[in-house]
């Protein structure tokens, strides 16, 4: 019996090792695809994605951006813009130069005219009525002759007409929010984007065709050329500016006010500006871009935003109070309910109920 025992304890101490080794290549088969499969999955969240581009067209070079060692203003793509540089590029700059040529001449035949080598007895001349006059008036004069065209640009940059598009622009610390009131409410959340060497592994990062460093953000404010855009600006926490300079476009966000502008871009292309109002440590990373595109594509936008045109949220909402006065006009010329056939059959009911016991 021990003999057939330790027998036994023999075989199984065989057999154990072969059961293992018959287990392995299954355990090992099946782990294998599993970590291949794992593999991709791994490099795909370790890798940098760039930032998609598809659904916004690339920017326009030395358009709607700073030019490098460029001077002057930027190309203005709204009528008040352009009305605006050709004030500053025209009179302004023309009369600038006049003052300063005048100034200096006058001022070298003053050290000539009256050195001490041609005036050894000093003139005791203390007043000049005639000379007063005019260096009074003069100036008065220019400043009228400035501030007649620049109060008329003033009114027509603060008098918007009707809106096609309300943008409710809002400053955060520090990024820009963007409303569209009119068009279903929507909302876009709009961040600068990074350079690749700078973002985690996953993040999205700027290229070309997003706009230049620092300028370039990871939504857009989308508006349709040709039409009236108005701006509601205002802040969440400290003063911002929202400034555009191709639109000839600057005003403040302040927290607890509405500060109002608008913009009519006829050319489409991608227009990029910056808060422009010291605001705190990342104020230098809040750009703007806004993209000007066709009334069509800014409706499939809106579209892809979850939005809809004002033209069609109108008219739905006509629609509906039209529906909503003809139900109301047919209860009210529906006619009332027969309540005398109910009367007679209530008052007939008893009657009848009492006679039939008489009958049996």
């Amino acid at each position: 019996m021990k003999l057939l025992g330790w027998a036994v304890a023999l075989a199984a101490m065989g057999l154990t090792p072969a059961a293992a080794s018959a287990q392995a290549p299954a355990a090992t088969t099946s782990a294998a695809p599993a970590a291949t499969t794992a593999a991709p999955a791994d490099a795909t969240a370790n890798a940098v994605v760039p930032a998609p581009s598809i659904d916004y067209a690339a920017p326009t070079p030395d358009v709607g951006m700073p030019v490098p060692g460029s001077k002057g203003i930027q190309t203005q793509v709204t009528a008040l813009g352009e009305r605006a540089e050709a004030f500053h590029n025209g009179p302004l700059l023309w009369l600038c130069v006049i003052i300063s040529a005048f100034v200096l001449a006058l001022l070298l035949y003053t050290i000539f005219r009256y050195r001490r080598g041609a005036n050894p007895t000093p003139s005791r001349t203390t007043h000049n009525t005639a000379i007063e006059v005019v260096w009074t008036l003069v100036p008065v004069l220019i400043l009228v002759a400035i501030a007649i065209p620049s109060i008329r640009l003033i009114k027509a940059q603060y008098s918007p007409p009707p809106a096609d598009v309300t943008i409710k622009v809002i400053g955060n610390q520090w990024y820009w929010t963007y409303q569209y009131p009119d068009n279903g409410g929507i909302e876009i959340v709009s961040n600068m984007l990074k350079e690749q060497k700078d973002v985690k592994p996953g993040d999205r990062y700027r290229t070309d065709a997003d706009g230049p460093p620092l300028l370039a953000a990871d939504e857009r404010m989308v508006i349709p050329a040709g039409k009236v855009v108005k701006f509601i600006v205002t802040s969440n926490d400290v003063i911002h500016a929202f400034a555009v300079p191709a639109f000839w476009t600057k005003i403040d966000a302040n927290p607890g006010r509405l500060n109002e502008t608008w913009v009519k871009v006829d050319r489409p292309g991608v227009y990029f500006g910056q808060c422009s109002e010291l605001c705190g440590a990342r104020h230098g990373f809040m750009p703007i871009v806004v993209e000007a595109v066709p009334e069509a594509t800014f409706n499939a936008w809106l579209a892809s935003k979850g939005g809809q045109p004002r033209a069609a949220i109108e008219a739905k909402a006509k629609a509906d109070a039209a529906a909503a006065a003809a139900a109301k006009a047919a209860a009210a010329a529906a006619p009332a309910p027969a309540e005398t056939n109910t009367a007679v059959a209530a008052t007939e009911t008893p009657a009848a109920n009492a006679a039939a016991p008489a009958t049996n």
